[in-house]
């Protein structure tokens, strides 16, 4: 009988509580390509942040004695056709690309968070216009959008925001518009609007929060294809002019000397794929430390 007693009770208590923080550390953490993805963004952060350290020379500096170079203790990937080295120009890139990808994410995830969660909550003519409209933007592929609007705005850095900013926009706004139909039949919100909560305070209150999880691993993700598109934008000569550096335009420029000097294609040309894979690697990353389905297990 004690026993049976003791069996009971040991199944009713609740199971050890267990910090979000921790469980989000391990599980973020527990596999080695996201901590090397870390590690390459780290990377990139810092050559954004402190260009000057690494770099030996200043990227727009030409030395027509020195053109063409190879690689050596002296310029370590080389110069270009204008004696500018390199190693340099690839270190500066990096702010170039974190701007550009950060600028864009920026006005296309808010925008479309923004557009995508009104239409989810208020519905009727509201999700028919906005929805319609998203629908317009996505029959032409993301790439192309921005292609045609950065050829219709002209070029340069602020020109190429924009640009990426609307090409991006559609994914957000779909994806924050299911969530809100989703989240907006919740007993909170139903509360909330019985109490006369105005709409704005609703969304903003007790919608938004609740769907940004999902956002930050698709804003993690994507950021990686804003910068690959920056990239195509600059190689294809519509997007960063100079003198300013910008990956895409080094891999451009460095094309026509692909068989004798292939390290002035190839270097910026890897650092491209490394961002790229590096966020893809922490945004899988995040995505299961933040699943749901995970919480309370370690």
């Amino acid at each position: 009988m004690d026993m049976a007693v003791k069996d009971i009770s040991g199944a009713m208590e609740a199971p050890p509580r267990v910090s979000e923080g921790k469980r989000f550390v391990r599980v973020f953490f527990r596999r080695p390509i996201v901590i090397m993805g870390c590690c390459i963004l780290f990377a990139l952060f810092f050559s954004a942040a402190f260009p000057g350290l690494l770099a030996p020379y200043e990227p727009t500096k030409q030395d027509l004695r020195s053109v063409l170079l190879p690689p050596s203790s002296q310029h370590l990937l080389g110069t270009d056709a204008l004696g500018r080295d390199m190693f340099s120009r690839v270190i500066y890139g990096a702010r170039t690309a974190v701007i550009v990808g950060f600028s864009a994410l920026f006005i296309s995830a808010i925008s479309g968070a923004v557009l995508g969660m009104a239409a989810g909550y208020m519905g009727g003519f509201t999700y028919t216009i906005i929805m319609r409209f998203i629908d317009a933007l996505m029959a032409f592929p993301a790439m192309l959008l921005a292609l045609t609007i950065a050829a219709l705005l002209g070029g340069g850095m602020q020109m190429v925001i924009i640009a990426l900013g609307v090409g991006m926009m559609p994914g957000y706004a779909r994806m924050m518009c299911g969530q809100a139909i989703s989240i907006k039949e919740n007993d909170y919100v139903m509360a909330a609007r019985s109490l006369g909560t105005s709409s704005a305070r609703v969304m903003f209150r007790h919608i938004f929060p609740n769907a940004f999880p999902p956002m930050i691993v698709m804003m993690t993700i994507m950021i990686g294809t804003t910068i690959l598109a920056e990239a195509g934008l600059s190689y294809l000569g519509i997007g960063i002019k100079e003198p300013t550096v910008a990956w895409g335009s080094l891999v451009n420029d460095g094309y026509k000397y692909l068989l004798t000097r292939p390290f002035l294609s190839i270097a910026p040309g890897v650092a491209i794929i490394l961002v790229v894979y590096a966020f893809n690697m922490v945004g899988d990353g995040l995505r299961d430390a933040i699943d749901p389905r995970l919480r309370g297990t370690l």
